[in-house]
C-alpha cells in the first residue's frame, strides 16, 4: 500500500508535523505500507495562473498536466500511484495554511475534468480509482468544542480529496486549543487514523 502524506504546517517538528508523524506510524505498524512524506514549507510549488490549461484537458490519463515546471513534477505522480493520503495543516485564520491552500489550487484541475454533478462544470476525479485519506488538524487557541466557528479548513481539503483525488475522507482530527492543552492527548487519535487508512 502506498500512502502519501502531505504536512502543510511552516514549522518542522511541531504540532501538525508531529500529528502526521503519528498518522504515519499508526498506518506503517498496521501492514504493508510505503509513506511519501511532502512537507510543503520545503517544496518549491508556485500559484494557479489560473490559465486553465490542465481543466481544458481532455486526456484520459489519471490526471493533465501543468504548464508550470516546479516541484509539482515531482509530487503529481506520487498523487496518482497513491493508495491513501494524510493531509496535515494548521489552521489559520479558520482555514487551510496558505502553503496547503496553494498546493490544493494546483492539484484540482490536474486531477479533476469539468463534470455534470451538482451544477455542469464542477470538479469530478479523472481517475476511476477510489482511495482513502485523513485530514489532521491543529489550532493553538480554539478549542474542540467550538471548533464548527474556525474549521473551514477541513470541508476545503475534504472537498480536494472527493472532487479530485478520488478520496473519501474516512475520518479527521482536530486538535485544538494546543497552546493550552499541550498536543500529547491528541497523539493516539492521531495515530489510530492512520491504522484506519490500511484497513478502513
Amino acid at each position: 500500500m502506498r500512502i502519501v502524506a502531505i504536512m502543510g504546517s511552516y514549522r518542522k517538528g511541531h504540532a501538525v508535523d508531529r500529528l502526521v508523524d503519528e498518522a504515519i506510524a499508526g498506518a506503517v505498524s498496521s501492514g504493508d505500507v510505503h509513506v511519501d512524506k511532502i512537507t510543503l514549507v520545503d517544496r518549491s510549488i508556485g500559484y494557479c495562473r489560473n490559465c486553465l490549461s490542465c481543466r481544458d484537458n481532455p486526456t484520459d490519463a489519471d490526471y493533465a498536466h501543468c504548464v508550470i515546471r516546479d516541484d509539482m513534477d515531482e509530487i503529481v505522480p506520487l498523487l496518482a500511484e497513491a493508495d491513501a493520503f494524510i493531509f496535515g495543516t494548521a489552521v489559520a485564520i479558520g482555514t487551510v495554511t496558505a502553503v496547503m491552500k496553494t498546493f490544493l489550487d494546483r492539484t484540482v484541475w490536474l486531477f479533476a475534468k469539468p463534470g455534470r454533478w451538482p451544477l455542469k462544470g464542477c470538479p469530478t476525479p479523472r481517475a476511476r480509482r477510489r482511495r482513502h485519506a485523513v485530514i489532521l488538524l491543529a489550532s493553538g487557541t480554539v478549542p474542540p468544542i467550538i471548533r464548527f466557528v474556525c474549521d473551514d479548513a477541513t470541508k476545503v481539503v475534504r472537498d480536494v480529496c472527493e472532487e479530485a483525488l478520488g478520496a473519501k475522507v474516512i475520518g479527521s482530527l482536530y486538535a485544538g486549543a494546543i497552546e493550552r492543552r499541550g498536543l500529547e492527548r491528541y497523539l493516539p487519535k492521531a495515530r489510530s487514523l492512520g491504522a484506519k487508512l490500511v484497513s478502513p
